[in-house]
């Protein structure tokens, strides 16, 4: 059953200099149970979507004028502010990108960690606290550090805050934007070990938005690749990993080191990601791909199915040409 389904989601930024077009037709769906990793460069739109998602675009210059999100087959997009109150947190959490910045520096850990439970239930405030305290049990902390401050805290244990209290009301759904950013290896390692067994012992779906496909390679079922504000590909883990298809997520897997391969240089992707405020015309990839024909910098072309459940948005593989950017 689809969790979350995003129909033909379009966001753009109303500013002084221009109108950024941060996500141009996006659509995106999790199952109950599931983890989608969502890649892309800095500037894709990834955390643009996350935010949709739970109603935090602002507006103005934020104006979310186009398209649908379905979470358990309600349009969030059409709830009052005072619905969505309910569904965060409660429903739906969110793993910010900065752990440092994410908790309240002058509050105790398990105080800012019981707010959510107190939000959503009737629970007396003891009983908060002494869930809360078994929450930061399961993430790897004692509860006899629950009374300390944030900056006491390492920053993995911050993280580990930090995911102790986005799933301490049992959301149906974890977003998870850049979690491990920022940490080191080990503990990067303990972090997505850490979300795998939460996720097999509470059922939650997660959103997972990262930059790093060694991540989505040990975490995810699905994968949609992100560029320009655009879904250009997307499938399942064997999909993308064995049966690439796309010319950038071709591009991005050639730019990673291997180490069955005798390289003197990386293959990194040559020219820039495009200035949302002028899209090209036709395929946003086109200036960039090596691969790319006039029929390519003319016309946009649609997501056509290449294999069972693999999309992937190009003219090499006869994507017609789509509808209009506007």
């Amino acid at each position: 059953m689809k969790l979350l389904e995003i129909n033909d989601l379009w966001i753009r930024y109303v500013t002084q200099n221009g109108v950024v077009n941060a996500v141009n037709g996006a659509n995106l769906s999790i199952e109950s149970g599931e983890t989608l990793g969502l890649v892309g460069e800095t500037g894709a739109g990834k955390t643009t979507v996350a935010r949709a998602i739970l109603r935090l675009i602002e507006s103005p210059p934020g104006d979310v004028y186009r398209g649908e999100i379905f979470f358990e087959n309600e349009n969030l997009l059409k709830k009052t502010k005072a619905e969505m109150r309910k569904v965060r947190g409660n429903h739906i959490s969110m793993i910010f990108q900065d752990p440092m910045t994410s908790l309240n520096p002058v509050m105790e850990v398990v105080r800012q960690i019981s707010e959510g439970i107190r939000v959503h239930s009737k629970l007396p405030k003891r009983e908060c606290r002494e869930k809360a305290l078994e929450m930061l049990e399961l993430v790897g902390i004692p509860a006899n550090r629950g009374d300390e401050y944030p900056h006491q805290f390492s920053g993995g244990m911050k993280q580990r805050a930090i995911i102790a209290m986005t799933l301490v009301c049992s959301p149906k759904l974890l977003i998870a934007d850049e979690p491990t950013t920022a940490l080191d290896v080990t503990i990067q390692a303990q972090i997505l070990d850490m979300l795998n067994t939460l996720k097999e012992d509470t059922g939650t779906s997660v959103l997972l938005i990262t930059h790093d496909l060694g991540v989505v390679a040990e975490t995810c079922d699905k994968v949609a690749i992100m560029y320009a504000g655009e879904i250009i590909e997307s499938g399942t883990l064997e999909h993308i990993f064995n049966n690439v298809a796309h010319p950038y997520t071709v591009g991005l897997f050639g730019s990673l080191p291997s180490l069955d391969k005798d390289v003197r240089r990386l293959n990194p992707i040559p020219g820039l990601m495009p200035d949302p405020v002028r899209l090209p015309v036709g395929c946003k990839f086109a200036p960039r791909c090596p691969d790319a024909n006039a029929e390519c910098m003319q016309r946009h072309p649609e997501a056509v199915e290449v294999g069972p459940g693999h999309l992937v948005r190009c003219h090499k593989y006869g994507g017609k040409a789509g509808g209009d950017d506007a």
